[in-house]
């Protein structure tokens, strides 16, 4: 439900949803800001904002020198409940280790959460890479390879939904530009049973992934590892990389309970 929804439904908390989106005010950019700052990023007025940054300060979610105000460690623990209730998070760490001593790759965990997909589990190499990924990131669905092995999952009325809300942009000259070349690639990604997508996000990165599904073979995740251009060559990425990804996924899928 969206925040303009709210009007009709007597058992919606615009409180909780407000509070929330102090939380979530806060970021890499701004990790400490001023009571007119939180004011102003999330529309409340100073009175509402203020009430709200002293409730966080009060159960150990936020904290202020009078002046400041930034989130706590305490916050985690939001996250970390849903990291904890996916069955296959542990089981999937200690598999996307192996592919990363495999192929010397990063490889990423990632669902899909309205028009983004989300990272939930992640074991980097030691390259690094001009976006900054770890657990909790997100990035658009439609132009990553882990959104479109998702997509290519969901069921048609759901992947409707997603066309009629997505706004496509061209973030580098190779990212799909039309609606009818997102459908085509989403199709072809449910057809082949993985997604390769070669500069789409940022130039010079390149990544393939593969669905990880339950017993019922429904999808539950993405599994994905990402390279750069100059250092694998799409067909070694076909031909070396997805073997390694497609086991890994059938080892996490076996791992899963029923």
């Amino acid at each position: 439900m969206r925040t303009g929804e709210a009007g009709e439904d007597k058992d919606y908390v615009q409180s909780l949803v407000r509070g929330l989106e102090v939380i979530r005010a806060f970021s890499p950019y701004k990790p400490r800001m001023t009571l007119s700052e939180v004011a102003q990023h999330t529309g409340l007025t100073r009175a509402a904002a203020r009430r709200f940054l002293l409730t966080l300060v009060r159960e150990g979610y936020a904290e202020t020198d009078g002046k400041l105000f930034a989130l706590r460690p305490k916050v985690l623990d939001l996250g970390f409940a849903y990291l904890s209730s996916l069955p296959m998070w542990e089981v999937a760490q200690p598999v996307m280790r192996d592919v990363v001593n495999t192929l010397q790759e990063s490889c990423s965990l990632s669902v899909l959460d309205g028009e983004d997909i989300v990272y939930v589990a992640r074991v980097p190499t030691a390259r690094v890479m001009t976006i900054g990924l770890s657990i909790g990131s997100r990035l658009p669905a439609y132009c990553s390879s882990m959104g479109r092995v998702l997509l290519a999952g969901l069921p048609p009325a759901e992947l409707a939904v997603f066309y009629d809300r997505v706004k496509i942009e061209k973030r580098t000259p190779r990212t799909v530009g039309t609606m009818v070349a997102l459908k085509e690639a989403v199709e072809g990604a449910r057809r082949q049973g993985w997604a390769l997508v070669d500069q789409e996000l940022e130039l010079g990165l390149r990544s393939i992934a593969v669905p990880v599904r339950n017993r019922r073979g429904e999808v539950l995740a993405a599994l994905n590892v990402s390279t750069h251009e100059g250092r694998t060559s799409l067909d070694t990425m076909k031909t070396g990389f997805l073997p390694v990804l497609l086991d890994a996924a059938q080892r996490i899928s076996a791992a899963l309970p029923q």
